[in-house]
């Protein structure tokens, strides 16, 4: 009898040790799934790959930390940036048998997850797109002749900056006519007029997308110059986004040189800082929500993406000058200041998660205008790699004039579009 309770207890532990284990491998299994996708729903390509292994070891370290181990959990992150890539987490840890050392002291667990892209999330994007007076170049080489050609009072003006008092200085074309009434009168195509049109055109590929992938896509629209302007209040109705893109319009200002009519009289333009792209990314930084993964798990929430197109120059007032920029003292202690954007809020953007994608209209070089060649030309080549390094890795892309914006928002949406699944 007292053998036979021995074998009787025995096998009860060895139950109660399977069901233990059980219960540990299937936690464990469900630490390194999560840990997998939360990697790849990152690395959407190789400049994602240190990111991608901070998220998932992060991921699994939280889901790890309440499982009923006695020994530890170990685990390992491999990327394979092999197409098609793939992010594998391994993961082993034991518990202690109920009969310690009559059996086996303790009970290993190991698991495996592979999880590979791309597949299709649930994503939110916001627009910040560029409003300021520079948008207001012709699109085309052909139209900023034609521009030019029109405006020989102002010494040839290629921009249809848009004043509400034209005749109030002396840059001002005959009879009161703005640049922006006359590039309508001369049918010349603005890249304004281009990104409005792209931005509506994007909410069709968006919302194509959306049915073809499953997935769910919401969009919110701003617009900024030396302010920040709200098109579209995050929505699900594409549509209604597309309509909301038509009111996009170009900044109007009082005169040159002056944004209001009670602008000061002051030949270095006091009011004429019309582009503050750090404050905007700043004021829509507090907007965004941090994002999920964009899957439909209970919890979970859409990823988040900035989708950002301007020309890159900042028009603003500033106490202090940033080092190679050329200022113009306003007196009173402040400058206007055109020169690069700041890539600091960029970098607090995206170490929130949130990817960042720039579409660069090209600043068009225009060396017969005096006011370029001092103020911006000797930093309009340092433009594009400011913008690629605001960007998330694989997320920007540049448009000349003459180039399809539309095309280029396109493929950005494309690229941004992609995420990760659980393949093992």
């Amino acid at each position: 009898m007292a053998i036979s309770l021995l074998a009787l207890s025995t096998a009860t532990g060895v139950g109660i040790d399977f069901a233990r284990s059980l219960n540990f491998k299937t936690a464990l299994q469900g630490a390194a799934d999560s840990a997998a996708i939360a990697g790849a729903s990152i690395y959407v390509n190789n400049g994602y790959a240190t990111e991608a292994t901070t998220a998932a070891q992060d991921y699994f370290n939280k889901a790890a930390a309440s499982l009923p181990t006695n020994n530890g959990i170990t685990s390992s992150i491999v990327l394979s940036q092999t197409s098609p890539w793939t992010v594998t987490v391994t993961a082993s840890g034991s518990i202690n048998s109920s009969f310690n050392g009559v059996l086996q002291n303790t009970i290993p667990v190991s698991v495996t997850a592979t999880a590979h892209g791309p597949t299709n999330p649930n994503i939110d994007f916001y627009l910040l797109l560029d409003s300021s007076p520079s948008m207001a170049i012709a699109a085309t080489q052909s139209g900023i002749n034609t521009m030019v050609a029109n405006t020989s009072s102002q010494g040839g003006c290629a921009f249809a900056c848009h004043e509400q008092c034209p005749s109030c200085d002396s840059l001002g074309n005959p009879g009161g006519e703005d640049n922006y009434q006359l590039a309508r009168n001369l049918g010349v195509t603005l890249r304004m007029d281009n990104l409005v049109t792209a931005t509506q055109n994007l909410m069709s590929t968006a919302q194509t997308t959306e049915n073809t992938n499953s997935a769910s896509y919401r969009v919110a629209i701003k617009t900024f110059d030396y302010n920040i302007h709200n098109i579209q209040n995050l929505t699900s109705s594409l549509s209604t986004a597309q309509t909301s893109a038509g009111s996009i319009q170009l900044l109007e200002v009082y005169s040159n040189n002056c944004l209001t009519s009670s602008c000061p009289s002051n030949s270095a333009g006091a009011s004429d800082t019309d582009t503050d792209l750090g404050s905007a990314m700043t004021s829509i930084n507090t907007t965004m929500p941090n994002p999920g993964y964009g899957t439909v798990a209970v919890g979970d929430s859409p990823q988040e993406v900035l989708m950002m197109v301007t020309d890159g120059v900042e028009d603003k007032v500033v106490t202090s000058c940033s080092a190679g920029a050329n200022c113009v003292s306003l007196g009173g202690g402040k400058y206007r200041q055109q020169y690069l954007p700041s890539t600091t809020i960029c970098n607090t953007i995206k170490n929130r998660g949130i990817r960042i994608a720039v579409l660069y209209t090209v600043y068009y070089p225009l060396p017969t205008n005096s006011w370029y060649n001092t103020y911006i030309s000797p930093f309009q080549s340092s433009i594009g790699s400011t913008l690629q390094s605001c960007a998330s890795p694989g997320l920007y892309f540049a448009v000349d004039t003459g180039g399809d914006i539309s095309a280029a928002m396109t493929a950005l949406f494309t690229s941004a579009v992609q995420s990760a699944y659980i393949s093992n």
